[in-house]
């Protein structure tokens, strides 16, 4: 059997104090920018630091006050549902830009549901683990902002509207009203007057948005029969909904706001002629479900989907979809989070409102 090999040996400030010919306290007093060593001598000992791949110890940093130059992200949200999700890989690649020039790592956990990620905080915070925190699915009876206030963690919140009861938190948000009311302008301009929106999980501040928006946009041009439907965003119950409304319809009056596991039925009531999902991977699977029971796309039945991706040119038809820069919201988000850990404000910070790509999927209601 081959020898255990035994770990590298990590360069020290004695280390660069013999490379460097001063002490070790003067090394000290150089990398961590204290006065007490000459500019000319600050210089040569970050010089040979650099040479010799010297970094500060995470414990070191803590014990000092310094903190621990990471950052949290935790996502309550099914893991099983996360692989197929391009929203969260592009948000955390944007993220993950910032944090690297900044020398910051991001420290990631997925866990069931938000009282279990207000217990990450929680055990974070006490052992002192990171430095901030990003928040995503801002929810509609959230506690999540409260803890935070509570522990006094800088935190960014990604997705909700900016909310003055808690005025040290940051918020980075875009206007789903707007972009599903540009949805509804454009599919009611092809003529279309029952619309499905097939949304995601329930009790997410932007899916209560979204479906307040289209309800309100029915009523005012008269749609009586657009109706809403929540999921937990997978394929499978993307393609499930679908089936059950393309051969039972919609019933007549209220939203749908039970998953196809919860019985929120949608029989008895007219096919609808126009589809829009809350992300890609549904809009795809609903077109193949479509596809199997014999509807075109978009002769029979027109489709958007909310988060335009590579998926959606990767289908016949082309969707129609929501684009924005994803990257660019999670370097945002970033961004307004290393300025709160400079000693920044909290602010509230509006992305571009989402832009509908009209591509094959959508055309003239043919019913």
């Amino acid at each position: 059997m081959p020898a255990k090999r035994s770990p590298a040996r990590r360069p020290t400030m004695k280390d660069i104090a013999q490379r460097a010919g001063v002490s070790e306290s003067a090394v000290s007093f150089a990398l961590n920018d204290r006065p007490g060593v000459s500019e000319i001598t600050r210089d040569r000992v970050r010089r040979v630091a650099e040479q010799l791949g010297w970094r500060p110890s995470t414990a070191a940093r803590q014990l000092s006050g310094e903190g621990a130059a990471t950052v949290g992200l935790v996502l309550a949200r099914p893991a099983d549902t996360l692989g197929v999700d391009s929203f969260f890989l592009q948000l955390i690649s944007g993220i993950q830009e910032v944090l690297a020039e900044r020398h910051l790592g991001l420290l990631f956990q997925v866990v069931e549901d938000v009282d279990d990620e207000c217990a990450v905080y929680r055990r974070w915070w006490a052992e002192h683990r990171v430095d901030g925190v990003l928040v995503v699915d801002p929810r509609t009876d959230d506690a999540r902002p409260d803890l935070l206030d509570e522990l006094g963690l800088p935190a960014v919140v990604i997705g909700g509207a900016p909310d003055a009861r808690h005025p040290g938190l940051s918020t980075v948000w875009a206007d789903d009203a707007g972009a599903m009311a540009a949805v509804v302008d454009e599919l009611s301009a092809l003529g279309h007057r029952r619309i499905v929106h097939i949304a995601g999980l329930p009790g997410l501040a932007h899916t209560e948005r979204r479906i307040r928006t289209l309800r309100a946009e029915a009523d005012r041009r008269g749609l009586a029969e657009v109706r809403s439907v929540t999921t937990d965003y997978s394929d499978a119950e993307g393609a499930a909904v679908t089936r059950r409304v393309l051969q039972g319809g919609v019933p007549e009056g209220g939203t749908l706001d039970g998953g196809v596991g919860e019985g929120g039925g949608v029989e008895g009531g007219s096919r609808p002629t126009a589809l829009i999902y809350d992300n890609d991977v549904m809009a795809v699977a609903g077109v193949a479900a479509a596809t199997e029971l014999g509807f075109s796309v978009p002769g029979d039945v027109s489709v958007v989907a909310w988060e335009d991706s590579a998926l959606c040119r990767m289908v016949k038809p082309w969707l129609s979809a929501l684009s924005r820069d994803t990257v660019e919201f999670g370097r945002t988000a970033a961004k307004e989070l290393t300025s709160l850990l400079d000693g920044g404000p909290a602010r509230a910070v509006r992305v571009p409102v989402p832009r509908l790509i009209s591509r094959e999927s959508t055309g003239p209601c043919g019913a």
